[in-house]
């Protein structure tokens, strides 16, 4: 558990990055929600990221 709780950071980044690449690939360029929405996420996980792994 220790082990996903430490890369949750990481892994919201990739999951937004999937985001959008797919939003890019499906057309969904015109909807700034879904841009935005990734966006938020990418900060998230890397403050997450960051403050998850300054404890080490």
């Amino acid at each position: 558990m220790n082990g996903i709780l430490k890369n949750l950071g990481i892994i919201i980044i990739v999951i937004a990055s999937i985001v959008l690449v797919l939003s890019h690939f499906l057309g969904w360029n015109n909807s700034n929600a879904v841009q935005f929405g990734a966006f938020g996420a990418m900060i998230v996980g890397l403050v997450l990221y960051i403050v998850l792994n300054k404890r080490d």
